[in-house]
C-alpha cells in the first residue's frame, strides 16, 4: 500500500472535483491549480482532482483534463479522478490520472438518474475499462477503483437492501477492481449500519484498499467515519470546507469537512501526514477563488483544544 504504508490513515481530498461540482461560482484553472498546491504543501497525498463527463452537464469540470496535467506536474500528489464510462475512462487515462474512481449507485433509479444506465450497463462498461488498462502497456500503473454511491440509502427509492450493495461489490472483484469504496451520497447512514457493512465489504475486498465517502446531510458523517474505522477502512474522502452535495439531495450540507476529519483521526492517535494549520491555509486558498459561497467547519472556528499536538507529521517537507 504505497500511499499509506507509512501512516495510519489516508484523507482523500475530493473538494476540486465533488465540491465544485455542485458551487455556483465556478473556480478558474488557475484558482484550481493554486488550491490543489495549497492541500499538496499540508501534507495530502492523494487528491481527486476532477471528473470526466461531458462539457454540457458539468461544465465546472470542462478542464479537468488541463488540472490532471498540472497536478501530475507538481509531483508528489496521487491524482484521482472520476469517471461514471469507459469514453470517460479513456480521457482521464490520456489525460495521466493514476487513480479512476469509477462510479455506479448501488441504487438502481438513481443510477439511471445520475449516469443513465442500469447495473449491467455500468458494469459492462467498468469490464471495458479493466480490459483498456490491461492492453495498454503505457496504462498499467493506473489503479481503477469500483465505487458504490447511495450504498446507505437512497432519496429517490428509499432503502437500499445490502444484499445488493455487496452483490455488487463482488461483480467489482470478479472483474478486476483493483480497489473499491462505498459512499453513503445522500447522507442516510447511521454508525451501526456502516459498520455492519463495512465489515461485510472489507471480507468481499479480501485484501484489497477499501475508502469511505460521507456526506454530513444529517449531521452523521464523522460518527459514520468513526464507526468505518473500527469496521476496518483507513482511507476516507474528505472536502475542504464542506463543499459539495447531491442533485438527488435535497437540503445536503455538503461532504465531511476535511478539516474536521483530520482532527478528529489526529485526536485519536491515527497519523495522517496531513498539517492542520496548513489545511487551513488550503482552505483559505479556495474560499478566495469562491467568495461568497457558504462553507462549513467547526475546527476552522474553535481551533485546537489546549495541549493538542498533531502525531508527527512531514507535512510539506518537500
Amino acid at each position: 500500500m504505497p500511499l499509506y504504508s507509512d501512516i495510519d490513515v489516508l484523507v482523500h481530498e475530493v473538494g476540486p472535483r465533488d465540491g465544485l461540482q455542485a458551487t455556483d461560482i465556478m473556480m478558474s484553472t488557475a484558482g484550481k491549480i493554486a488550491w490543489i498546491k495549497a492541500l499538496k504543501n499540508a501534507g495530502v497525498r492523494k487528491i481527486q482532482v476532477g471528473s470526466f463527463v461531458p462539457r454540457k452537464l458539468l461544465p465546472q469540470m470542462a478542464d479537468s483534463a488541463e488540472i490532471v496535467k498540472a497536478t501530475k506536474e507538481m509531483g508528489g500528489v496521487h491524482v484521482a479522478a472520476l469517471v461514471p464510462n469507459f469514453k470517460g475512462a479513456q480521457n482521464a487515462m490520456a489525460a495521466g490520472a493514476d487513480t479512476l474512481n469509477f462510479v455506479m449507485s448501488a441504487s438502481e433509479p438513481h443510477n439511471l438518474n445520475n449516469v443513465r444506465k442500469t447495473h449491467e450497463q455500468s458494469l459492462m462498461e467498468f469490464e471495458k475499462i479493466v480490459e483498456l488498462r490491461n492492453s495498454e502497456a503505457q496504462y498499467s500503473h493506473v489503479t481503477i477503483s469500483g465505487g458504490l454511491a447511495t450504498s446507505f440509502g437512497c432519496t429517490i427509492a428509499g432503502d437500499v437492501d445490502p444484499k445488493v450493495v455487496l452483490s455488487l461489490a463482488e461483480q467489482y472483484v470478479r472483474l478486476g477492481a483493483d480497489r473499491m469504496g462505498m459512499a453513503d451520497t445522500v447522507g442516510y447512514g447511521n454508525p451501526q449500519q456502516v459498520k455492519e457493512l463495512f465489515s461485510e465489504f472489507i471480507q468481499i475486498a479480501d485484501g484489497r484498499d477499501v475508502s469511505a465517502h460521507f456526506h454530513d446531510t444529517r449531521g452523521l458523517g464523522l460518527a459514520n467515519v468513526f464507526a468505518a474505522l473500527e469496521a476496518g477502512v483507513r482511507e476516507f474522502d474528505g472536502c475542504l470546507g464542506g463543499l459539495g452535495g447531491c442533485p438527488y439531495a435535497p437540503g445536503a450540507t455538503g461532504n465531511v469537512v476535511t478539516e474536521d476529519l483530520v482532527f478528529m483521526l489526529e485526536s485519536m492517535g491515527y497519523r495522517t501526514d496531513i498539517d492542520l494549520q496548513k489545511l487551513l491555509a488550503a482552505r483559505a486558498v479556495m474560499e478566495e477563488h469562491l467568495q461568497g459561497e457558504p462553507t462549513h467547519g467547526t475546527f476552522v472556528k474553535a481551533g485546537p483544544p489546549k495541549g493538542f499536538s498533531q502525531v508527527q507529521t512531514s507535512a510539506g517537507a518537500g
